[in-house]
């Protein structure tokens, strides 16, 4: 049973009750998990109060009856926010988010913070102040990074909602691992900060996930807003409509990479399935530039990392996760040269979506090549049958977050031992709405085949 679903016989969600529900939820599941790090159930106790109190005096809240966690790089006033880092172990967020306050406005009940890698610059949720979080279906396996707190979280019955981020794919990627729906918005449409600097410059956006469709469609409505103080905010773009849907299929995007032969299989049956229902889907694909890729992107955020923290790491090397320690060398390495490039890579690759996006309205294929692989490891040994780099798991994430665009990941199959991936649905930038549309009908539709596996806890 979710949050929402206690309510009292026709009258409004128990509030009280839904505290308490994931109060004991959170006690129940996550020791095994180490997903949620901060949790403070009387605190709880008192927000439901206050909701309450709020409710009963005519204050609009769309959201009450929900609860939602926040993933440790978002700021919470008050309460100790550390980006995985031992560097800011002891830092407190002197005020709300602006995404985190909108939910509260909202009616949303606030649990705790959820588990990251450290800067959220990892593809696996480890770190050396918090620990490993676990996959909630197997525990010796990885539920993804960075967002791979919330993903856990969510997908063992803690809370209705989790706030995340997504800079190269790390909230759509764990959300594909666990079952869940996994919601990158077009840049500027939720928005960002107060908080952190960012280390992927331009990349990281709010991203919601959920269970289902209705409930993340509902928590977008609330999110997307103009506010002034994030400079990348844009306000609410004209409604785009579509008479007849023009749908691409890519099975790899274009790329050059290896997919485990389950979620090869499983995709391709999902975009049959959506066939079957009525839609014309093309194959096509991006004419994308050449580098594109994750060793053509990561410069930017290991010079990112190496310009925030290169200087307290030079001091204090100690206190770094060993595989940011990498990262930040290799920043620290990199020539002014080098980092244009990049940028130049990251704005061939928009127009080249662009240009894709004149053509076409969606653009379908895989939200990762692999299911979930051993918590210790960066990334699966091997995916496709072939040995696998680190960051081969992520390959089908990235590209979208530099050309600004929406992308959403949804359950759609799972492997023999029913471990769940994701279709991975894009659009042009700020056509969330449509997309959003279209993987609702998808989710209506793999329900009716069997290929819904969401999570129902």
């Amino acid at each position: 049973m979710t949050s929402a679903a206690i309510r009292h016989e026709a009258g409004p969600p128990d509030i009280a009750a839904i505290a308490e529900q994931a109060i004991a939820r959170i006690a129940q599941r996550n020791p095994a998990l180490n997903a949620v790090i901060r949790h403070d159930p009387d605190a709880v106790r008192a927000e439901a109060v206050r909701l309450q109190r709020a409710h009963a005096a005519g204050r609009p809240m769309p959201l009450y009856g929900q609860a939602f966690t926040v993933k440790d790089n978002l700021w919470v006033a008050g309460e100790t926010i550390s980006q995985g880092s031992r560097l800011f172990r002891d830092f407190t967020a002197p005020e709300d988010a602006w995404a985190v306050a909108r939910l509260r406005q909202a009616g949303a009940l606030y649990l705790g913070i959820t588990n990251c890698s450290e800067f959220a610059c990892k593809g696996v949720t480890v770190n050396l102040l918090h620990g490993m979080t676990r996959h909630p279906q197997d525990a010796d396996l990885t539920p993804g990074g960075s967002s791979g707190g919330a993903a856990a979280a969510l997908a063992a019955g803690i809370g209705d909602l989790a706030l995340a981020t997504d800079a190269g794919g790390s909230a759509r990627r764990p959300a594909a691992h666990c079952g869940l729906v996994g919601f990158k918005p077009s840049a500027g449409r939720i928005p960002l900060g107060p908080g952190f600097a960012e280390p992927v410059f331009g990349n990281g956006v709010i991203a919601p996930m959920a269970r289902d469709m209705a409930a993340l469609r509902q928590a977008f409505v609330v999110l997307a807003a103009f506010d002034p103080r994030d400079p990348a905010s844009c306000p609410p773009p004209p409604a785009l409509t579509s008479g007849q849907m023009r749908i691409a299929f890519s099975p790899t995007f274009g790329l050059d990479a290896a997919m485990d032969g389950s979620v090869r299989d499983g995709i391709a049956a999902a975009v049959d399935a959506l066939r079957a229902a009525g839609f014309s889907i093309a194959a096509a694909t991006p004419a994308w530039p050449d580098g594109l890729g994750e060793a053509g992107f990561m410069p930017l955020q290991h010079a990112g990392l190496a310009a925030l923290y290169g200087e307290r790491h030079r001091r204090e090397p100690e206190l770094f996760d060993p595989d940011l320690s990498r990262q930040i060398e290799a920043g620290l390495a990199l020539q002014g040269s080098d980092v244009a490039a990049v940028l130049l890579l990251r704005e061939a690759t928009a127009q080249a979506l662009a240009r894709f996006f004149g053509d076409f309205d969606l653009l379908l294929g895989p939200t990762v090549p692999c299911i979930a692989w051993p918590a210790t490891q960066l990334g699966p040994a091997r995916i496709g049958g072939r040995p696998a780099a680190p960051r081969d798991h992520a390959v089908f994430t990235p590209m979208f977050n530099h050309a600004g665009v929406p992308a959403i990941s949804v359950p759609c199959g799972r492997d023999a031992a029913g471990l769940p991936f994701g279709l991975q649905i894009v659009a042009r930038r700020f056509a969330d709405d449509l997309l959003l549309d279209f993987a609702a009908r998808a989710e209506t539709i793999f329900a009716e085949r069997g290929l819904w596996t969401g999570v129902t806890s």
